[in-house]
C-alpha cells in the first residue's frame, strides 16, 4: 500500500478534544472505518464510510483492495486492549495515533497511579478463571462490557469471599453523562451503571495466602472416609512433574477434592484447568475447595473419557483415578497432549505401575519413575515417632517431537 492508513484514538469527549491536525486527516480522507458510535461523531463526512462489526478480516480484505486516504477510528489508545495491534499485525503501512485512555481518564478521576495496577479484560471474554487472577492483587482494574457489568463483576467476587477489595467505578468518563464512584462489594453487586464504564478493584485488607502444598486438613474432604486427597507431599512432587507455566492448560482426572487443580490454578493463572470426578460427593466438595482456595475452574461430573473430546488440548494432565479405563485414557491424553506436553499419574500397587508404564511406551512416550516413601512426624508423649504414608509410584510421561 502506498498511503499510510492512519489509525485515531478518539474519547468520549469525541472530535472536541482530537488536535486539529487530527481533524484535518479526518475531512481530507476519502475513507473513514469505525465502530458505529465513533462514525456517528462524524455525520457530515462526505468520503467512504466502513463499520467495524463482528471479525475483521473482511474489512482488512476492503482496506487492500485500494489505495483510498483512510482513517480508522478507534477508542482511546488503540494498542491497549484495542484493535491497533491487530491492525498493525495485518496492515504495512499503519501509523497509529492514541488518544487518552479510559483508563487513564479513570485513574486520574480516582487520583491513583495505573503503573502499578493489573489489567484484566472482560470485555466479550468469559469471567473464568477470574478469581485466581485477581486473588492477592493490590490494585487491579477490569475493562468490562454489557455482559459483565459491575454489578455482576460484584456478585462474582463475593462468592469467593474478596471482600477485602473495594471498587472505584468510573462510568462515561468525558461525556455528559460521566460519574464515578466508590462502592463496597456488597453496595455494587445491585449497583445499575452506564454500559460504558471501567472497574478497578483496591486491596483495603489482608488476603489469605497459601504456599505451595496446602495442608491436607484445608481441604473439605469427604466423611467419614477421609484419605480420597492426593497427599500434601505427592501433589508437590506431581504438580512439579508437570511443569506448568503460567498459561498451562491442564486436565486433572479423576480430580476427587480438587486439590492438584486448585494448586494447578494458582500456578496457571492465564491458563485454563478442567477437571473431572465420577463421584458426586467428591465433585461438591471440589466446588467448596474452590471457593475457599479463591480458584475458578471448569469442573465436571463424569467418568472420563466423558467430555474429553470438549476441552481444549492440554500441555498438563494429571490421572489421580481412571476408573479401570487407564490405558485407553493414557492413549486418548497422550494422543490430545502438545508438543512437549507432560502425563503424570500416581500409582499404589505395582500393578498399575505395570500397565501404566506400557501404556505410555505404547503412547511413545519418554517415561520418569519417582518412588515416593514418606513419614510424618507424630508426638507420642514427650517424644517423637514417624508414621509412613502410603508409597506412591508418581510416573511422568512426556510427549517427545520425535514421537510425532
Amino acid at each position: 500500500m502506498g498511503q499510510a492508513i492512519k489509525v485515531v484514538g478518539i474519547g468520549e469527549q469525541g472530535p472536541a478534544a482530537l488536535p486539529a491536525l487530527y481533524i484535518k486527516w479526518i475531512e481530507g480522507s476519502e475513507r473513514l472505518v469505525g465502530g458505529e458510535r465513533n462514525l456517528a461523531l462524524f455525520p457530515d463526512y462526505q468520503g467512504e464510510k466502513i463499520v467495524l462489526k463482528g471479525g475483521l478480516k473482511e474489512t482488512i480484505d476492503r482496506l487492500l483492495e485500494s489505495d483510498k486516504k483512510t482513517v480508522v477510528l478507534a477508542s482511546g489508545d488503540p494498542l491497549f486492549f484495542g484493535i491497533g495491534r491487530y491492525l498493525a499485525s495485518k496492515l504495512e503501512n499503519i501509523e497509529i495515533y492514541p488518544s487518552l485512555s479510559s483508563i487513564q481518564e479513570g485513574f486520574a478521576k480516582m487520583k491513583e497511579s495505573w503503573h502499578d495496577a493489573t489489567f484484566i479484560s472482560v470485555h466479550g471474554r468469559t469471567m473464568k478463571g477470574l478469581a485466581q487472577k485477581i486473588d492477592g492483587l493490590d490494585k487491579v482494574c477490569l475493562l468490562t462490557d454489557e455482559q459483565h457489568t459491575p454489578a455482576k463483576i460484584a456478585r462474582y467476587l463475593l462468592e469467593f469471599n474478596m471482600n477485602e477489595y473495594e471498587a472505584f467505578v468510573a462510568e462515561a468518563l468525558g461525556g455528559e453523562n460521566e460519574k464515578t464512584g466508590w462502592f463496597t462489594l456488597e453496595q455494587l453487586k445491585s449497583y445499575e451503571s452506564n454500559p460504558l464504564n471501567i472497574v478497578i478493584l483496591k486491596r483495603t485488607g489482608d488476603s489469605p495466602h497459601y504456599s505451595l502444598g496446602v495442608d491436607d486438613h484445608l481441604f473439605k474432604q469427604r466423611k467419614p472416609d477421609k484419605g480420597l486427597i492426593t497427599k500434601k507431599e505427592i501433589r508437590v512432587l506431581s504438580i512439579a512433574a508437570m511443569k506448568l507455566t503460567k498459561t498451562s492448560t491442564v486436565w486433572d482426572i479423576g480430580t476427587c477434592t480438587g486439590s492438584v487443580s486448585i494448586e494447578a490454578a494458582k500456578i496457571a493463572k492465564e491458563g485454563q484447568i478442567y477437571a473431572i470426578e465420577k463421584n458426586e460427593a467428591d465433585l461438591e466438595n471440589c466446588f467448596e475447595n474452590m471457593k475457599q482456595f479463591r480458584t475458578d475452574f471448569t469442573a465436571v461430573h463424569g467418568k472420563a473419557p466423558d467430555y474429553l473430546d470438549e476441552w481444549p488440548d492440554p500441555d498438563a494432565v494429571f490421572i489421580g483415578g481412571t476408573g479401570g479405563e487407564m490405558t485407553d485414557i493414557i492413549h486418548l491424553c497422550a494422543k490430545r497432549l502438545k508438543q512437549s506436553g507432560r502425563i503424570v499419574l500416581n500409582a499404589v500397587t505395582i500393578e498399575t505401575l505395570g500397565s501404566a508404564q506400557e501404556a505410555f511406551k505404547q503412547a511413545g512416550m519418554k517415561v520418569e519413575i519417582t518412588l515416593a516413601q514418606l513419614s510424618r512426624s507424630k508426638p507420642i508423649l514427650h517424644m517423637t515417632r514417624f508414621d509412613a504414608l502410603n508409597p506412591i509410584y508418581i510416573i511422568s510421561a512426556e510427549k517427545e517431537e520425535a514421537n510425532q
